[in-house]
């Protein structure tokens, strides 16, 4: 049983340093966009005797303890494949230059909300990135090139996500589903908790009171972002306000409806998010005096502006508490222990004179997604750090094992490998929509979802809490810290071995596709679905209302909804235009063709999936290394 070095940042080599500042020219200089054999080309560079490449090869997203011959994932022409960081970096390079407009301040092919996640996979990313390069200059020491091309490369992508602050439909999204706004909210602290840290670690001023470091090389003042904090939470907090109005106690006893256009629904993801985006904003909203919308000040009634907010306010705290207790007790778990997606109300009929029915939290919707089994993750660990509970880190663990045994892990490369296991097969995670090209945009972007929350609740435990005035959190004491770190550590193989499988979906622009484990057009290999192999599809465990859109009938609409027959579906509802495959994309044995090209294709939700895993895998275990 493997465990990572209990100090492994201590331990980062110069690889991911030397390699950046390769890559940051590249962009600088106009050569977005490279394709993957242009970063892996960078091997090339190195004598066989050099140090730097043989720790690349120590390091590779494709290297992995006993590789069982039958992994599809073993795939030719990738004898040397990039550094998990750069890997990472080319994934965030294509996603942006790809798919992002700088003029619309927008990924104009997203949905409302995916582009919300997509604004937090930046800023999370970014967050990597700053904390690599801290790594890097603790051991090697401050180069006037390399920190100016890094703090270009920092400010290239922020820019990007403060242009995306003024491109965000923020209006529209007032007027959606609670899930819908809170991804808004977790998206802007996301990008504050970034600013911070950036700042913390880049341009403090203690940089200027080394003897060894000329003070003109670096800034020793607030980072200029720090401006854009207000704005960040001031959207936050409203947000956050007009989802709040979901919290529901006259049916099930408490719970956050989904939808507040629909019958009432009280679905898992609701809930996740409202646990998170409460304990982050009691953690990390530094408060707002912002009375937008509502700027004007009325003489006579002062009160129609926003009350200030304070930060840490314990509202917050005790919203998570009491929503995580009761989504614990709701019965929103298989046999397997995953979520599943939720349940309706028997009998409600709602409207102005209808019925609550039961009123309670009794027709089950068993659909299991996988970004149901990652948002709670870290809602989790920001808990422990409020409250110092075990319970809440244990709880969190135990749900990622279900998660890695639902992937089929124990039986990959087995005969039983290609069987359904729940939240895939052969270990690697995989949506039930995906085998069949039916996913919507939904559905490309959960699996990124589960992994960015992985890797917030796998981050080392401080040691060190915090204390501003009143507000305090815990911090680990060493067995607590060690716990932590190796349990994460033993989610390593499984990382890794999904990284490869999202890596080899790759097409000729460098662009992931959503079936991980799946040869991209620019890979050999082949794919074997014949049900002599043991193929198995999905079975229907309940409505895939992400994916095929919403039923429009008395269970999901409204009564007063008296056109349903005729009812125009939102975009984010209507069911996708799955491409029928001709001959030649046939599934039959042997046949070479791309199955991530079906439906959708490919889009910025399943680059940001390829993204989000290989960040997961550089910093829970690769940069440690």
């Amino acid at each position: 049983m493997s465990t990572r070095p209990r100090s492994g940042k201590l331990l980062l080599l110069a690889v991911p340093c030397f390699l950046l500042l390769v890559t940051s020219l590249l962009v600088f200089y106009g050569k977005t966009g490279l394709s993957s054999e242009q970063h892996i080309g960078i091997h090339s560079s190195f004598p066989s005797e050099s140090p730097i490449r043989s720790s690349i090869s120590g390091q590779s997203i494709l290297t992995e303890e006993s590789t069982r011959p039958s992994d599809p994932t073993a795939i030719e022409g990738l004898s040397k494949p990039p550094d998990t960081f750069i890997a990472l970096l080319q994934a965030l390079d294509v996603m942006q230059s790809h798919f992002y407009t700088i003029w619309q301040g927008q990924w104009p092919h997203a949905i409302d909300w995916t582009a919300a996640v997509m604004g937090t996979q930046i800023s999370a990313t970014l967050a990597a990135m700053t904390e690599t390069w801290k790594s890097c200059t603790k051991f090697h020491g401050h180069d006037a090139i390399q920190d100016r091309e890094r703090e270009n490369t920092i400010n290239l992508y922020f820019t990007q996500i403060t242009s995306f602050y003024f491109g965000e439909n923020s209006f529209g999204l007032r007027t959606q589903a609670y899930d819908d706004m809170l991804w808004v909210v977790l998206g802007w602290l996301e990008g504050i908790k970034f600013i911070n840290l950036h700042s913390d670690l880049h341009h403090a001023s203690t940089h200027s009171s080394d003897a060894n470091i000329k003070a003109s090389e670096f800034n020793s003042s607030i980072w200029y972002a720090h401006q854009f904090i207000p704005q960040f939470a001031h959207r936050a907090r409203l947000f956050y306000d007009l989802a709040s109005r979901g919290w529901d106690t006259s049916l099930c006893g408490g719970g956050m409806v989904w939808n507040p256009h629909l019958a009432p629904y009280k679905n898992a993801i609701t809930n996740q998010l409202y646990i998170s985006a409460s304990i982050s904003m009691y953690l990390h909203f530094p408060g707002d005096n912002n009375a937008s919308p509502f700027s004007f000040k009325n003489p006579v009634r002062p009160e129609t502006g926003m009350p200030s907010a304070k930060a840490h306010d314990p509202q917050y705290l005790e919203n998570a508490v009491e929503a995580y207790q009761w989504l614990k007790t709701s019965g929103m778990t298989d046999w397997r222990g995953l979520y599943i997606d939720g349940f309706h109300i028997s009998g409600w009929r709602g409207g102005k004179n209808g019925s609550i029915g039961t009123g309670r939290c009794d027709v089950r919707d068993g659909q299991v997604y996988t970004y149901n089994q990652g948002v709670i993750l870290s809602g989790l660990r920001g808990l422990w750090e409020a409250t110092g509970s075990k319970m809440y880190l244990e709880d969190g663990h135990r749900l990622i094992r279900n998660v890695i045994a639902a992937t089929g892990w124990n039986t990959r490369g087995t005969r039983w490998r290609w069987q359904w296991s729940g939240l895939g097969r052969n270990g690697v995670m995989e949506e039930a929509c995906d085998s069949m090209g039916t996913c919507s945009q939904n559905g490309h972007t959960f699996k990124g979802i589960f992994f960015h929350h992985f890797t917030l609740f796998c981050k080392p435990l401080p040691r060190k809490g915090r204390s501003e005035g009143g507000f305090e959190t815990f911090a680990a004491d060493e067995d607590l810290f060690t716990w932590h770190h190796m349990n994460c550590g033993k989610y390593g193989r499984w990382l890794r071995h999904n990284a490869r499988a999202a890596y080899m979906t790759r097409d000729e622009e460098g662009e992931f596709g959503t079936w991980w484990g799946i040869p991209g057009s620019k890979h050999s290999g082949q794919y074997d679905m014949t049900k002599e192999s043991g193929f198995e599809l999905p079975p229907h465990e309940g409505t895939d209302y992400r994916n095929e859109g919403v039923p429009v009938d008395e269970i999901w609409r409204r009564p007063e909804d008296q056109i349903w027959q005729f009812q125009k579906l939102d975009d984010d509802e209507n069911p996708i235009a799955v491409e029928e495959h001709s001959e030649e994309k046939d599934t039959s044995r042997g046949t070479r063709w791309d199955p991530n090209d079906r439906g959708r294709g490919r889009t910025v939700e399943t680059q940001s999936g390829g993204l989000a895993i290989l960040r997961a895998l550089w910093m829970v275990i690769d940069m440690e290394k």
